[in-house]
């Protein structure tokens, strides 16, 4: 039986590995650096989600979606007049999710990658950085989800392998360009 994780385990990895992931998990993130990060994520998950709502998605996993949260935590932390600027990698998952917004099992492949690993690895970082982090804050009850995900995920998987695979790998590299630019931030400030 083909299993989702092993199939985008390089490119998970890769992620893992960028410097801004160390920054992020290092706890000497600077606020204004991560309320940067928060708003590129809010847009992320603000369009996936409508587009997922759209499709019913979420009808088993209530409340697992991020961007109001990530709204949240970014208001608490950003401090200027004007919002920053989106990044590359963030307009152009804009983008893509505008294409793929009616291919069910292709947005179900970002709900994997983003929100599998805010109710995995999010955990870590919610205690490491700035602010409130509602973001990665999940209930007992919502943790329970991963299961769910996984299930579901496997079983577009066994459908739709191609289109599964190359999304999920797809949404990855965009995580992995985003950090990347966080970093070139982080050094410019």
């Amino acid at each position: 039986m083909l299993d989702i994780k092993e199939l985008t385990m390089e490119q998970h990895k890769n992620a893992e590995r960028q410097e801004f992931v160390k920054t992020l998990m290092s706890g000497n993130i600077d606020p204004k650096l991560y309320a940067i990060y928060l708003y590129n994520q809010f847009h992320c998950y603000a369009t996936l989600e409508m587009y997922a709502q759209d499709l019913s998605l979420f009808v088993d996993t209530p409340g697992l979606q991020r961007a109001s949260a990530i709204k949240k935590d970014y208001y608490k932390l950003w401090k200027e007049e004007y919002a920053p600027d989106l990044t590359k990698s963030t307009i152009g998952y804009l983008r893509h999710i505008e294409n793929i917004k009616e291919d069910t099992e292709k947005l179900y492949a970002h709900i994997y990658v983003r929100h599998l690993g805010d109710l995995s690895g999010g955990q870590m970082i919610r205690r490491k950085t700035p602010g409130q982090n509602n973001y990665y804050f999940f209930t007992p009850e919502q943790m329970k989800y991963k299961e769910i995900v996984r299930m579901k995920i496997n079983q577009y998987l066994n459908i739709y392998q191609v289109n599964v695979v190359s999304e999920a790998r797809l949404c990855f590299e965009y995580a992995t360009r985003l950090f990347g630019e966080m970093n070139d931030l982080g050094k410019t400030d």
